[in-house]
């Protein structure tokens, strides 16, 4: 059977199909996994501990010697990112209150939007743009995972995280980037750490969700979607044309990683007064997840078609950069 590959196929299938088994099985069959042990702790309870593991070896693929035009597209891209989801996230907590607009809260607008995708980021980087664009990726990676959303939380107001707490997430990962630049042994052993922790996390997050919270969390979800592939995406392409380059692969930027739906989780755990949102901010990142793998490569493609057409393209197929 082909499960693992079956399950790729889908958009962010590592993360969405695990976390939809958990919905299941909490819906179906709540106690089968509450039954203490490693059982519940795998399975129901274990979420933040595997979480941080996976920050830890995510942070170890940062590559320090990175420098040079890599390093000023992946500070842009991934600043653009964090300022649209902060504004945004503190302009509907501000005005709407923390279940937001239409029910779509501003934690989930917050983690959805300031998270991106990096394989997938790397892919369509590679395939319309050059290694300069690929190489963003290790600035890209600081993304990933809770501490930005945590960040925007903290400065805005949104929610009372206190300092030890910033530290507390910052710990992983500052570990596994010193950890990672200090032995590339290491890193490559924690690289598979980045992947086969996703389905492990993702499935006692479902278990604390239900059928009735997805139904609700699914429409403004989809929203969210296309807010994070229209936004952010075509700030990447406005950066990467601001740089003097005529590439659609800053626009690779406009996508929802799949560990973002952890972060609703994480950030309840520091302030309890985001509980009663958790969970519906939680199906709504996972709804983005799936948009926006969707549609990220199509605006990529659709950019890169209208660069073609107004520039022409060079004998290699690379679109023409001469004046600019």
């Amino acid at each position: 059977m082909k499960i693992l590959k079956t399950v790729q196929k889908i958009p962010g299938g590592l993360m969405v199909v695990p976390l939809l088994l958990g919905v299941v099985v909490n819906s179906v069959f709540p106690k089968s996994i509450q039954i203490g042990g490693f059982t519940t702790a795998l399975f129901k309870s274990g979420a933040t501990a595997l979480i941080a593991l996976f920050c830890l070896c995510n942070a170890a693929q940062i590559n320090v010697r990175q420098a040079g035009k890599p390093l000023a597209k992946g500070i842009l891209l991934t600043a653009s990112k964090f300022f649209i989801g902060a504004f945004i996230g503190w302009g509907v907590g501000k005005f709407a209150g923390p279940t937001g607009v239409l029910g779509l809260t501003p934690l989930a607008i917050v983690a959805a939007i300031t998270n991106s995708n990096g394989g997938l980021y790397a892919a369509l980087a590679g395939q319309y743009g050059d290694s300069t664009d690929v190489g963003a990726i290790s600035i890209l990676s600081l993304n990933d995972g809770p501490f930005f959303t945590m960040l925007a939380f903290g400065l805005t107001g949104l929610a009372n995280i206190p300092f030890l707490t910033f530290v507390a997430a910052l710990v992983p990962i500052v570990l596994g980037f010193v950890l990672g630049n200090l032995d590339e042994d290491l890193r490559k052993f924690l690289a598979s750490g980045t992947t086969v922790l996703i389905p492990f996390f993702a499935f006692p997050l479902g278990s604390s969700l239900s059928f009735s919270q997805l139904v609700r969390g699914g429409l403004p979800g989809i929203v969210l979607g296309v807010m994070c592939t229209a936004l952010t995406g075509m700030a990447g392409y406005f950066v990467i044309r601001a740089m003097g380059e005529r590439k659609a692969s800053g626009a690779a930027i406009g996508t929802t990683a799949g560990n973002a739906v952890g972060t609703p989780a994480v950030l309840a755990a520091a302030d309890p007064s985001l509980g009663a949102i958790e969970a519906i901010s939680t199906v709504q990142v996972a709804a983005a997840i799936i948009v926006t793998a969707i549609l990220c490569p199509l605006l990529c493609n659709l950019l890169d078609r209208r660069l073609r057409k107004r520039y022409g393209t060079n004998p290699d197929g690379t679109i023409r950069q001469e004046d600019r």
